[in-house]
């Protein structure tokens, strides 16, 4: 009789058996597990993944809609219906946009928006990088497009190689078409299909910036160098993509005018975000950020706008050197100018407009219209930005709801500082900031960051670009300007809250600041003993305050600002001395004074909550932002410490930064 196989193995290997099999057993449990786990997930929680059966690539549309209007929607609701692998990005600060469409547009406002609701360019380039997607578009608002968008990329995307390809609009002043109820064909009332219209003459905007561009994510970046801070929709962005594109060689670059149709609807006048403008946008015809983009061109017209000549750029079908996306059959005769060696020509793209068109070298040229518009007119600007918005229009235009305004304000050593400011007030939502240049290259990198920003005149010149911390005679300058600017606002009727651009804000300060009665200015202490009073002789801070527009701190702020003007020192000594006397005569406790003539009393700040750069030396912790936000601090004072380079290095080390200084545009999240 026969014994089993196990039993004639010797004890060893049927050891190394069994442990195989539990090997085997473990791993399908495993397998099981996961699928089980990642089914019940929240669709939320998974990143965008090709649908179920789907063979072509995902693509992503991204956009940036102002007020919902009719020719967006209609734009919008014409991308959806491509196809289903299609989805939409709106980069706007209109949340209705995210109810008024499917669960495949989504509204993303994480994104730098100038003052006025403008999106910049190079911040929704940057976060569009951020999608999981095979084919990024970027697309004006109002761009009506059909189905042969779909067919082009789908051919684009089989090319082994990264590429760019642009398409210029056709424009319309209305879109007589709507879309079946198969969602297939656009129809006019009289049952005319689109397709049978595409083949009449159409006006096209080659000059316009307004066109569709697409690109394929694999490997290689756009383009080299650093894109400039454009606004999105008012200036020449997309012609500098395909300028820098071309030049740097990273990608195919082609024109795809011929084979996607592309509808520019102008029913509508362009105009800003409703609920920030103000009859200060009236006082002049300029608009305000379209000179902005002629300035940045200006500025910028030496390094990559000089001559331009885009007699480089790629296109499919290889004509005289250029390669194009036309309208050809197979069968089509190409011109002797079209059968130079390329290996482009052996594949020419079919119409999808089912047209038989012949290319030729006149094609080639009238396609060339993209590539040879003139900005030498669009160039030309005066050689300084002069806005017509004075100090009172930017207070009605920026000022909340209780008539409060933050102030800050810098002089041009201190831009990127200025700038982190910036990037943590936006992150934290808090929009009602105003900017006091002190010199004119100042006003100049605000006007181009988008910034609520004004020149004062009186400021002084010729600011020091290190020398001018804490002690310098620089500094004793430069803080008499910030009392005088907070006094002048106060006497327009508005709260100010004044705040260094070295003060990092963990939450928004004002709601624990306006629970302050009228007749009280509140201010930081600048004590560093952990114990004892907080208002002791010359403690306090005059880099951070919050000052209400009431009678009596009017009176005692133009007292402030007149010793100040006397005084060899800075505005800080000013402060105290005539609010809390000298030497302290004024303090009635520990933590107030009254300033007699007045009447105004004078808070300090509970330093837990609004830490001065040397209190509990916060800034030596291994983790700052951690201790001080366990301590629940609002703000932290970058101040005890000599040096603009210094203490720059000390905020960037601690991770207290919200600024990209190589990409010119707040930290992405």
């Amino acid at each position: 009789m026969r014994l089993p196989v196990l039993v004639l193995l010797p004890p060893l290997a049927r050891g190394m058996q069994m442990q195989l099999w539990l090997v085997w057993l473990y791993g399908f449990v495993l397998i099981a597990v996961s699928w089980y786990a990642t089914q019940r997930l929240p669709p939320s929680s998974l990143k965008q993944t090709r649908p179920r059966g789907l063979s072509h690539p995902l693509i992503t549309i991204f956009s940036a809609p102002t007020a919902p209007g009719s020719d967006q929607t209609h734009a919008i609701r014409s991308w959806l219906a491509l196809s289903p692998q299609i989805t939409v990005v709106l980069f706007t600060q209109h949340p209705s946009f995210a109810s008024a469409f499917g669960s495949r547009v989504s509204v993303d406002s994480t994104i730098d928006f100038t003052f006025l609701g403008t999106p910049f360019f190079h911040s929704m380039l940057e976060k569009s990088r951020l999608y999981t997607t095979d084919i990024t578009v970027f697309v004006d608002p109002r761009t009506v497009l059909v189905p042969d968008l779909i067919s082009t990329l789908n051919y684009a995307y089989e090319l082994d190689r990264d590429w760019l390809l642009v398409a210029s609009l056709r424009n319309v002043s209305y879109f007589p078409f709507h879309l079946d109820d198969a969602g297939e064909h656009w129809l006019r009332e009289g049952g005319q299909r689109l397709q049978e219209m595409l083949g009449r003459h159409w006006q096209w905007s080659h000059c316009e910036d307004r066109m569709l561009m697409a690109w394929n994510n694999r490997n290689l970046p756009l383009h080299n160098g650093v894109l400039p801070p454009f606004l999105y929709g008012k200036g020449f962005h997309n012609h500098w993509i395909i300028n820098e594109a071309v030049f740097s060689e990273f990608r195919l670059v082609f024109d795809a005018s011929r084979t996607i149709s592309c509808f520019s609807v102008n029913s509508e006048h362009r105009s800003e975000q409703p609920g920030r403008r103000s009859r200060a946008l009236d006082i002049d015809n300029r608009s305000w950020e379209d000179s902005g983009n002629s300035h940045l061109g200006a500025l910028y017209g030496s390094m990559f706008f000089h001559e331009i000549n885009y007699t480089g750029l790629v296109k499919l079908l290889n004509c005289e050197g250029k390669y194009i996306f036309t309208d050809i059959t197979e069968d089509s005769a190409y011109p002797s100018a079209c059968q130079t060696g390329s290996q482009w020509t052996r594949r020419v793209l079919r119409s999808f407009t089912k047209r038989k068109n012949v290319a030729s070298s006149e094609n080639a040229k009238s396609q060339n219209r993209i590539l040879n518009c003139s900005l030498r007119d669009r160039l030309k600007s005066s050689g300084s930005l002069d806005f017509p918005f004075s100090l009172e229009s930017l207070l009605s235009i920026t000022a909340d709801k209780n008539k409060t305004v933050v102030l800050a304000v810098a002089g041009y050593s201190y831009k990127d500082m200025l700038m982190s400011w910036v990037c943590r007030l936006r992150l934290l939502q808090v929009t009602n900031f105003i900017i006091c240049a002190l010199d004119h290259e100042t006003y100049q990198f605000s006007v181009l960051q988008g910034l609520p920003v004004f020149h004062d005149p009186s400021a002084p010149r010729n600011i020091s670009f290190d020398d001018c911390h804490f002690g310098t005679t620089c500094f004793q300058r430069v803080t008499k300007v910030k009392s005088r600017m907070v006094w002048e606002i106060l006497k327009l009727g508005y709260n100010v809250l004044l705040s260094d651009v070295d003060v990092y804000w963990f939450g928004n300060p004002l709601p624990l600041l306006h629970s302050f009665r009228p007749g009280v200015l509140v201010a930081q202490s600048d004590e560093y003993n952990d114990s004892g009073p907080v208002n002791l002789p010359r403690r306090l801070n005059s880099g951070f305050y919050f000052a209400r527009s009431d009678g009596s701190t009017v009176a005692a702020m133009e007292k402030v600002v007149k010793h100040a003007a006397t005084s060899n020192m800075s505005e800080q000594p000013s402060f105290y001395d005539t609010l809390c006397g000298e030497g302290g005569s004024y303090r009635i406790s520990d933590n107030r004074c009254v300033e007699p003539e007045t009447n105004l009393t004078v808070h300090f700040l509970d330093r837990n909550l609004f830490p001065n750069g040397a209190y509990l030396n916060l800034w030596q912790k291994k983790n700052v932002k951690k201790t001080c936000m366990k301590k629940g601090c609002l703000v932290l004072h970058n101040n005890w410490i000599s040096g603009r380079v210094h203490k720059l290095n000390r905020q960037v080390l601690s991770g207290l930064w919200e600024y990209d200084t190589s990409r010119r545009m707040c930290l992405l999240r």
